[in-house]
């Protein structure tokens, strides 16, 4: 409650949470609008493949253009940040082992999020993942990669899996059960066969919004045809430990007052299967109707509790209930993605704590597979700009 303050003692003993970013796309360019305001927080280091693009999303993010200066090497790189500008460099391996206290993985790419973890925490600094593509596939070997490296590997607050992890973790520690929890999202049966080059006007963005917006198509088809939505509630079962439905999320036509009735288990009149379920509800009915009081952009929780006397405190205290009363939730509407970062980088680099990690799940031989690809020099960077 009080990560405000540490940063300003931070910043006043002129000892700022160093930062370095790999990645400049969308997701990219909101953390660094954050990170040039941010107290007690110094971007030492940016890394692009394309270091143009690098530039141009800091100009969006409002940075001066005088702060930059390219580096081809780790130790020019620390040479710039020293002098207190910010190094662009145009490897993620070389921002991860930039003099850091924290790297941001920001590529949306698999292996090259793996890599630059893996990287990172060999050289001692703590890992937050926003690729939360690599998280599902690998995070639970990179946790335990961390607590071997005495580093913190956590999920990005203000996207949705650590918020959703937050309210989780909320909710146990106040003694209720934890019956559901997920996320809202819009999605129509027909955008199951969405294309990329489809999804920016499903998303009913202006051409001048796809001009300028810097936007993924491929990432942003992935959110309409239900991909993104297994990706992450998969990232949250691996973080909390509750199950994912056995069917298939439901994205069910469900708003904020009937959250408690519906995302309760079928045995007790809802939707899920059992207690203890994450799932995703869409904002839209199938013939495109908009559901009442949606939660499109927000995240939420449902529970309940063991005791009677909780439970009736839950209608006298104005929340939304099943019929029964036994269930409740809550949730928050929105989530501002990249602008959210700093209590990521506040939380590991001052608490010591992640805002969500894999700490459930099998640990497997992915890890040693991206290493052994990385000693024999194989390039797994992919082609092109990071997402």
């Amino acid at each position: 409650m009080n990560l405000a303050g540490m940063l300003a003692a931070r910043e006043e003993a002129g000892r700022p949470i160093r930062v370095a970013q790999v990645g400049a796309g969308k997701f990219g360019t909101m953390i660094l609008a954050q990170l040039r305001l941010m107290k007690g927080v110094r971007l030492c280091a940016l890394a692009d493949l394309d270091v143009e693009r690098a530039r141009d999303a800091a100009a969006r993010a409002n940075w001066e253009p005088e702060r930059f200066a390219v580096a081809e090497t780790v130790d020019r790189a620390n040479a710039i940040a020293r002098s207190g500008k910010t190094a662009i460099v145009p490897a993620g391996e070389l921002a991860a082992r930039c003099d850091v206290d924290v790297v941001i993985e920001v590529t949306g790419h698999v292996e090259a999020g793996t890599r630059h973890a893996l990287v990172a925490m060999d050289e001692g600094h703590h890992v937050i993942m926003v690729t939360v593509e690599a998280d599902v596939v690998v995070g639970p070997m990179l946790h335990a990669h961390a607590k071997r490296c005495g580093v913190i590997y956590s999920l990005a607050y203000g996207d949705q899996p650590a918020i959703i992890c937050e309210m989780i973790d909320w909710a146990r520690t106040c003694g209720f059960t934890v019956t559901a929890a997920g996320k809202g999202t819009q999605y129509l049966p027909k955008w199951r066969y969405s294309t990329p080059d489809t999804a920016l006007r499903y998303f009913g963005f202006t051409d001048e919004q796809i001009a300028h917006g810097g936007f993924n198509p491929r990432m942003f088809n992935s959110f309409l045809d239900g991909t993104k939505s297994a990706i992450e509630m998969n990232a949250i079962a691996n973080a909390t430990g509750l199950g994912v439905p056995e069917g298939g999320l439901t994205f069910a036509p469900v708003g904020t007052s009937e959250l408690a009735a519906k995302m309760r288990p079928k045995s007790e009149g809802g939707l899920l299967e059992r207690e203890g379920i994450l799932d995703v509800v869409t904002y839209l009915y199938d013939e495109g109707k908009l559901v009442p009081d949606h939660i499109r952009y927000g995240v939420f929780v449902c529970f309940t509790s063991e005791s009677t006397y909780a439970q009736r405190c839950f209608g006298e205290y104005g929340m939304h209930t099943d019929p029964s009363g036994k269930y409740t939730a809550l949730w928050r509407p929105y989530h501002l993605i990249g602008l959210e970062i700093g209590i990521s980088i506040a939380s590991v680099a001052l608490r010591g704590e992640p805002t969500g990690t894999a700490s459930y799940g099998p640990i497997g031989e992915t890890v040693c597979a991206t290493r052994k690809a990385m000693k024999a020099g194989e390039t797994i960077d992919g082609e092109g700009g990071y997402a």
